[in-house]
């Protein structure tokens, strides 16, 4: 084994899947700094492998993510804090890309056009080179209901696969018969991109003192359902989704929910002040990815 290899894991447990053909090659030029890092101190930046909730099934065959298990990122180095720092990229909500877009290995790889989910597989892992797997976040217990830190392993988060079918093999899109009105909806998973859009959005509502609160659900339908009955028009499905069912609109939330591939962002903890254990989601602040620690 080469000591290239041996410089390569896997950041989430579970299975030793194989980098993508060519993955390796398309990378080449772009570790050359790394390389030449290497060559001046001794010091390699090593490589992980990141396994993709999604398995690529969801991407089209012209994209260099269709079919692909796993992805290779390299650690994180001081060059990755600058962009978390980056008024620029903080301003336009854009630094969770460019941070996966710096440590991607295959720089063909557009991170915008991502899955949610697969993008926060490559964000936890990138937290973990850079910092370790250990994250504490301040909760109220449920049981004493004393807040105090919590410390998560995020090396042991598991892994949520793609586990239902798209209409066809590189394409994100998924159907679902609403139980009430009986309509079959096609829809898909968001993406980095459509988060960004969304996450504009809602500070465009900020600024004009609109509640948040008030489209939330359905801004985030309007984004993921794509057809109704097989209409596509924009409008009517806005229509539509505005007025759907309520039992309608929660059966089709949830159903995305429960079988979006991504990482499970729950883990069980103890309060260090009762002893209880419970199962919490993990919060995601600031401080996940700049530990108060290390700014």
């Amino acid at each position: 084994m080469s000591e290239e290899r041996e410089q390569r894991s896997q950041v989430f447990a579970g299975g030793q899947p194989q980098p993508p053909p060519g993955a390796v090659q398309a990378g080449i030029q772009a570790i050359s700094q790394a390389d030449k890092f290497k060559a001046d101190f001794g010091i390699e930046i090593p490589v992980e492998t990141v396994p993709l909730p999604s398995a690529g099934r969801t991407y089209p065959v012209t994209s260099p993510l269709h079919g692909v298990d796993v992805v290779e990122i390299r650690s994180g180095t001081a060059r990755e804090e600058d962009i978390l720092t980056s008024r620029a990229f903080l301003k336009k909500g854009t630094v969770i890309s460019e941070l996966i877009k710096s440590c991607l290995v295959n720089k063909a790889i557009d991170p915008g056009d991502m899955l949610i989910g697969d993008r926060y597989a490559l964000m936890v892992a990138i937290r973990i080179t850079m910092y370790g797997p250990e994250y504490d976040a301040e909760l109220q217990c449920g049981e004493c209901e004393n807040k105090a830190p919590r410390s998560f392993n995020l090396a042991e988060l598991p892994i949520r696969r793609l586990s239902i079918a798209p209409v066809a093999e590189g394409q994100n899109l998924f159907e679902f018969l609403l139980p009430l009105s009986k309509k079959v909806v096609r829809f898909k998973f968001l993406t980095g991109r459509d988060e960004e859009m969304i996450n504009a959005a809602q500070e465009k509502q900020k600024k004009l003192a609109l509640s948040q609160s008030e489209t939330t659900v359905t801004t985030n339908l309007l984004y993921s359902v794509q057809s109704v009955d097989g209409i596509e028009d924009r409008a009517k499905i806005a229509a539509f989704v505005r007025m759907m069912p309520a039992r309608d609109s929660l059966a089709l939330r949830n159903y995305i929910r429960d079988n979006e591939p991504g990482i499970i962002m729950r883990q069980e903890v103890s309060c260090p002040h009762c002893s209880a254990s419970e199962e919490v989601s993990m919060p995601i602040g600031v401080s996940f990815l700049w530990p108060a620690a290390q700014r």
